[in-house]
């Protein structure tokens, strides 16, 4: 018999914008229910005044060497010098140029502008863009740095310490979503501890979190001890890494990579117990009840978790009662538990305790 799809329960929170969509149907794909709150939004420049600059500068003189960083980046700067009239101008300024993209992406972007690439890092990284660089020796070259939506301080530091000429080309910024309500309705429901994991695509998406969050300290917590927080590279994790996060990457920096690495890493985290000769495994909406899952309701699932706690302890009416996400009076209680029996299939692994309250049947810790 075949079990329930990968991430089937669990509730996966998505912060990106550009290509949410794909990202969202592979999760859908393996089951996931998805919370979709875009902490940025892309915006291109094809008559930004700072852009076609950038683009004059750098077809003055000649070019030593291009480093295209996004396929996004690149086309779209194709695209804008096409509308000035500068494009044969650029592409006569770069054909000359070693042209380094930095992935399969931005490779493709370089060769459907006409250009040859003479090398792409196998980590798809700046890091080792850079490194590259430095040993090829940058000294007096001319180097012109496709920006990704963000200045690349370190990145363009290094080279110019290094004697380059490094001109900056600013072919999109991020700016804030034009409705934040989807993104602080995520924020509130990871700090409200409803999300199992949270991806990450972009490392301005990271930072725009960390800073939407009405209560960051409140959010950092919950990320650090209770989420999934997977991206899709090293440089996505950085914002999150340095504030204390643990972020879980795919060996390669593709969305599909990290769909199939968060697809093994969370429901290896998801806690497994053996209550009245079953085996149960507890995801957010559902459980897992030999091999079966089994969705459940918010409140029943209020009480199983306040149950399962309590290690099969006795647990009274009243605090199950707290735990409940509407309150009410004890017969609620009594209610949630009717659900939880039947949502379980097995109304033997909830005991009633007469005056005391209900336990699983399990040994008690």
């Amino acid at each position: 018999m075949t079990g329930p799809l990968p991430l089937a329960g669990f509730t996966i929170g998505v912060t990106a914008a550009r290509r949410a969509d794909e990202l969202i149907a592979l999760l859908e794909r393996k089951g996931a229910s998805v919370m979709h709150g875009p902490a940025l939004r892309i915006v291109p420049l094809p008559d930004d005044a700072t852009l076609h600059a950038a683009t004059l500068e750098l077809v003055s003189s000649a070019v030593d060497v291009v480093v295209a960083t996004t396929a996004i980046g690149f086309r779209g700067w194709f695209e804008a010098a096409e509308g000035w009239g500068l494009a044969a101008r650029l592409h006569r300024a770069l054909e000359g140029a070693v042209v380094l993209p930095r992935g399969p992406k931005a490779k493709g972007a370089v060769r459907a502008a006409g250009l040859v690439e003479a090398w792409s890092p196998s980590s798809e990284s700046n890091a080792e863009l850079l490194q590259y660089l430095l040993r090829l020796g940058v000294a007096g070259k001319r180097i012109a740095v496709q920006l990704h939506g963000e200045p690349l301080p370190d990145f363009v530091g290094s080279l110019v310490a290094a004697g380059a000429d490094v001109v900056e080309i600013p072919v999109y910024r991020w700016e804030p979503p034009a409705n934040s309500g989807p993104l602080l309705r995520l924020i509130d429901a990871v700090v409200a501890g409803s999300v199992d994991a949270l991806t990450f695509t972009s490392a301005p998406a990271a930072a725009s979190v960390l800073r939407s969050a009405p209560d960051s300290a409140a959010l950092v917590s919950r990320l650090r001890r209770d989420v999934l927080v997977v991206g899709v590279g090293a440089i996505t994790a950085g914002p999150l890494v340095a504030a204390g996060i643990p972020v879980v990457q795919p060996a390669r920096s593709r969305i599909g990579s990290m769909v199939r690495e968060l697809a093994v890493e969370l429901p290896s985290r998801a806690l497994r117990l053996r209550i009245a000769s079953r085996d149960m495994e507890m995801r957010a909406q559902a459980v897992v009840v030999d091999g079966e899952l089994r969705p459940v309701a918010p409140a029943p699932m209020a009480v199983l978790r306040t149950l399962v706690a309590a290690r099969g302890r006795v647990v009274s009416r009243q605090e199950l009662l707290a735990a409940l996400p509407s309150g009410g009076e004890e017969h609620a209680v009594e209610a949630a538990v009717g659900r939880l029996r039947t949502a379980l299939g097995a109304p033997q692994m909830v005991c009633t305790v007469v005056k005391r309250g209900y336990r699983l049947a399990m040994e008690p810790v």
